[in-house]
C-alpha cells in the first residue's frame, strides 16, 4: 500500500549514514526473514540504499521468541557463510532487540546479552505500557557500562500525549532509534506524528529500517525518493550518532 505512494526514480536515493542499527534480517529466529535466501535479498536492498554495515537485532522476547546467544549465533554463522559465498560487500554484526520483560531480566542477570559495537544495547518497551522500573533499569545498565538505545519510541502510543516523558528519558541518557518506516505512516498517524516531533526537536540519535521483509525495504526505498525525505533528512542528519565502533 504505502510503497505506491511515492514514485521511484531511476536512481535510488542513498541514505546519509551507512549503518542500520535495527533489522530483522537474521533468518529463521523471529518473524523477520524466514530463510537465508530472503536475508540475502534484504541485504541487497540495504546495499542499494547505501548501507554497508548491518546490526542484526532479532527479537528476544518472553514466550514468543526466547532466543539465546546459541540460537542467534547459529543463524548468524549461516548468514555470514551465505554472504561470503555470494560475494556481498557488507559488514554484519550480531546483537538483538531485547524486550524488557521477565525473560530479559533472566538474560540480563546471567550476563547473556549480546551488545552492539561500542557496548550499545537495543531495548524495546511493551506496546501496552511503559516498564514500571524503566528508569531504574536504564540507570543500572548505564552504570554497568551499557549504552542504552530505546527502539522506535515513536511507536509507544502511550507517550504521544505525554511527550515530557520522552524528554525525561532522553535527558537521562537513553538514546532514541526511530524507524524510517514510521515517517511513511506505515505504523499509523500517531507514530508518524511522534517521529516528526523527534526530528523537529533534535532527539533522533539513530535511524533504523526495522526491516522484517523485502516489502519493508521497498516502502523505505520509495520514501527515500520523496521530497519530504529530502527535506527531513537534512533536519535529522546533524543529530545522528556515529559511535557504534
Amino acid at each position: 500500500m504505502f510503497g505506491k505512494l511515492f514514485k521511484r526514480n531511476k536512481e535510488q536515493v542513498k541514505l546519509f549514514y551507512n549503518t542500520d542499527v535495527h533489522s530483522h534480517i537474521l533468518p529463521g529466529v523471529d518473524h523477520g526473514s524466514q530463510s537465508v535466501e530472503q536475508s540475502l535479498e534484504m541485504l541487497r536492498a540495504e546495499m542499494d540504499m547505501g548501507i554497508n554495515r548491518v546490526i542484526l537485532t532479532s527479537h528476544v522476547t518472553a514466550i514468543t521468541f526466547e532466543n539465546t546467544r546459541e540460537t542467534l549465533m547459529d543463524a548468524y554463522q549461516k548468514l555470514l557463510q551465505a554472504v561470503s559465498d555470494e560475494g556481498l560487500d557488507i559488514e554484519l554484526h550480531l546483537s538483538a532487540e531485547y524486550r524488557m520483560d521477565e525473560y530479559f531480566d533472566k538474560e540480563y542477570k546471567a550476563d547473556h546479552l549480546i551488545p552492539m559495537p561500542g557496548n550499545h544495547i537495543l531495548l524495546e518497551n511493551s506496546f501496552q505500557q511503559e516498564l514500571l522500573n524503566l528508569d531504574e533499569l536504564l540507570f543500572d545498565m548505564q552504570v554497568k557500562g551499557y549504552r542504552t538505545i530505546l527502539a522506535h519510541p515513536e511507536r509507544y502510543n502511550y507517550y504521544s500525549r505525554r511527550r515530557k516523558r520522552y524528554e525525561q528519558l532522553h535527558n537521562a541518557g537513553a538514546r532514541f532509534q526511530v524507524n524510517i518506516l514510521s515517517f511513511t505512516g506505515y505504523f499509523g498517524e500517531e507514530a508518524r506524528d511522534s517521529a516528526l516531533w523527534f526530528a523537529e526537536n533534535g532527539m533522533i540519535d539513530y535511524l533504523g529500517s526495522d526491516m522484517h521483509n523485502v516489502k519493508h525495504a521497498h516502502i523505505i526505498m520509495d520514501y527515500l525518493n520523496s521530497k519530504e525525505w529530502r527535506k527531513l533528512s537534512q533536519e535529522i542528519a546533524p543529530n545522528i550518532k556515529n559511535d557504534l565502533i
